[in-house]
């Protein structure tokens, strides 16, 4: 499973490091020496906290281009995430948002970080970038290309979005994995902060044979235990925040709940049935 490949484990929590705006984004505040320094207390926070990847998005620079972002992005973020990689041993991804993932691949591979994340990589999608194309045989192809052996984490229906037609589950993750070849899915809830159904999590695995299920969204200290009982993995960011709230930084505090909760083994019975024990983790 390509998740024991990445983080020595079947089931990772994997951090995110929202950066601040950077140049050319609507709200960029004119110093990257002040993005950085953020970026490197909130990657060592969430390594400090026990997380075992961290995700590197441009997250602030919203409202986003829906493909291609501006080369300054791509520079400043190959600048941060080196730094990162160079400040902390876990295993680091990218997300070049909304959905540049050559530009993330290109990132990936000069820096040699191990993954990236796509949120649209297969079928058309309405967003509020307007409509986002899949484009899965460009991405092979230039992963083939760069020569690196990079990990494709490819959401399925992703969060801000509505498919175009008739949404079916089944068939959008097994399209993801076996035309796409996506080395894993993400299932998310339909914005930020909302977690997929327990019920979707199950029908993505049953769909997805074998590959690995990432939960996207929405997961919490509350809720994670139930819905790692049947995911392969999370992505986490809002909840581990101060106060849980998207523009504060990342609390060590709230990190070390997470993985705590997330540890917690999880009592299931029913009335025909001796309890069992499983572990989330």
């Amino acid at each position: 499973m390509i998740t024991e490949k990445i983080f020595g484990k079947k089931n990772p929590i994997i951090g995110v490091v929202h950066l601040l705006p950077l140049p050319t984004s609507a709200r960029w505040g004119g110093s990257l020496r002040d993005v950085m320094r953020r970026a490197e207390q909130e990657a060592t926070a969430l390594a400090a906290g026990g997380v075992d990847g961290i995700i590197i998005e441009n997250f602030f620079d919203a409202p986003f281009t829906k493909d291609n972002v501006d080369p300054a992005t791509i520079s400043a973020m190959t600048l941060i995430v080196d730094r990162i990689m160079n400040l902390i041993m876990l295993p680091i991804g990218l997300n070049v948002l909304r959905n540049d993932a050559k530009s993330a691949l290109a990132i990936a591979s000069c820096v040699g970080a191990s993954f990236i994340r796509v949120n649209v990589y297969t079928g058309v999608m309405a967003t509020d970038q307007g409509l986002i194309e899949g484009k899965a045989h460009e991405i092979q192809r230039y992963r083939r290309e760069l020569g690196e052996d990079i990990a494709i984490f490819a959401d399925v229906l992703v969060k801000h979005a509505r498919p175009l037609g008739t949404p079916n589950l089944t068939i959008a993750v097994q399209d993801t994995i076996e035309r796409g070849l996506a080395d894993a899915v993400i299932l998310s809830g339909w914005a930020t902060g909302l977690p997929p159904s327990k019920d979707d999590l199950e029908l993505a695995q049953s769909a997805a044979k074998g590959t690995p299920v990432l939960i996207g969204s929405g997961a919490n200290w509350e809720n994670i235990g139930d819905l790692m009982s049947v995911a392969d993995g999370v992505i986490v960011s809002s909840s581990l925040k101060r106060h849980g709230k998207i523009d504060e930084t990342i609390d060590p505090s709230r990190v070390s709940q997470f993985i705590e909760a997330a540890q917690t083994p999880i009592i299931l019975s029913n009335s025909s049935t001796p309890s069992v024990i499983k572990t989330a983790h």
